[in-house]
């Protein structure tokens, strides 16, 4: 019995800004800082390899101070209709009737909604009243690919049903008006907000590429690299700029075991569906897999069109994958890293 994926959408917030046109909202909220300070901060804006994104809000909206609560407030009005109106997509594009759906798994860490996004979108959407629930909301960046692990948990063990993973985030909702550290800088300068639905199936007829294998990696004494401390302003971001050195000498424990389970070699993978955790994150994936005769030219694009939006951003280098013909037989390798740390993997097959 295999799981497919059926069909991967995206649906992206009302507001669209270019980074040449955030730049000067950065310069006035540098107001009084020193130029040195404030030259090296719109250069990390200028180098963080985005191009533009979206948000649930406009940019004035971001750089106007606001309470925490007026904050989660806009954050949960914005992601039910984030994830309202990308579940119906996928639904629409899979033909499924939403009352098929057996198991919904909600995806953010960008707020706190009490009850989850997966409550209302059983009401908004109109799922059955005994549809199996699960909110993941702490895993960051690697949830994307976490709620599909789940989801081929449930699907594996429960031939014939129907499963859909949505991911919303909006970092936008969490910029600290008066944190002037790097990691608030980075965050805000790669950010962008962003929702994406994946269908999968355990339904003999199914048709889209399988998930053959699935596997989460720990790194031990690393809770401190990466995530979010809470604070009366809001969320505020930990990351520490040792990201990228630690995958690289974690990397080998990652990929190769991993492939190694299912009897296959990173020669034997034709795709990677690499999360964009930002410039340094992948100039470092890049090298590695580089070295390996691999590129990661699609997550590469999806960075520099919508920025990094956290859990949901891998599947947007999915569903490009989705929209190609690719040949039967290829194989794609899904990786990505979150707080934890962890790093989250699953491979595919066309």
């Amino acid at each position: 019995m295999s799981v497919t994926i059926t069909s991967v959408v995206k649906e992206l917030p009302a507001y669209q800004r270019k980074t040449e046109d955030i730049l000067p909202f950065v310069s006035l909220w540098l107001t009084g800082q020193e130029e040195r300070f404030k030259r090296k901060v719109l250069k990390v804006f200028e180098n963080a390899a985005v191009d533009q994104r979206y948000g649930i809000m406009s940019i004035e909206e971001v750089f106007t101070a606001t309470s925490f609560a007026e904050k989660n407030a806009m954050y949960c009005r914005e992601v039910k209709k984030l994830g309202s109106n990308v579940l119906r997509k996928a639904l629409h594009q899979a033909d499924w009737d939403p009352l098929s759906l057996d198991y919904i798994i909600t995806v953010s860490c960008t707020g706190i909604m009490i009850p989850s996004l997966d409550a209302y979108l059983i009401n908004d959407v109109a799922l059955r009243q005994d549809i199996v629930r699960l909110p993941v909301t702490e895993m960051g960046c690697a949830a994307g690919v976490s709620g599909m692990i789940y989801a081929q948990n449930f699907l594996k063990a429960n031939p014939g049903k129907r499963a859909a993973v949505i991911a919303v985030e909006s970092p936008t909702a969490t910029f600290q008006l008066d944190d002037y550290s790097m990691a608030n800088i980075v965050s805000a300068a790669i950010f962008g907000d962003g929702a994406a639905c994946v269908l999968l199936s355990s339904e003999e007829e199914a048709v889209g590429p399988k998930l053959i294998g699935e596997a989460m990696y720990h790194f031990y004494d690393a809770t401190a690299m990466m995530g979010f401390e809470l604070t009366n302003t809001g969320l505020e971001m930990i990351l520490d700029q040792k990201v990228p050195e630690t995958i690289a000498e974690h990397f080998p424990a990652i990929v190769h075991p991993f492939l190694s389970a299912y009897g296959k070699t990173i020669e034997d993978v034709d795709h990677l569906i690499f999360h964009p955790g930002g410039k340094k994150i992948v100039q470092t994936v890049e090298a590695l897999f580089g070295d390996l005769g691999k590129n990661i030219d699609d997550t590469k694009a999806v960075l520099r069109a919508y920025g990094n939006m956290s859990s949901a951003t891998v599947l947007y280098v999915l569903e490009r994958f989705m929209k190609q013909e690719l040949p039967k037989g290829d194989l794609g390798l899904m990786l990505s890293f979150g707080p934890g740390f962890s790093a989250q993997r699953i491979l595919l097959e066309w």
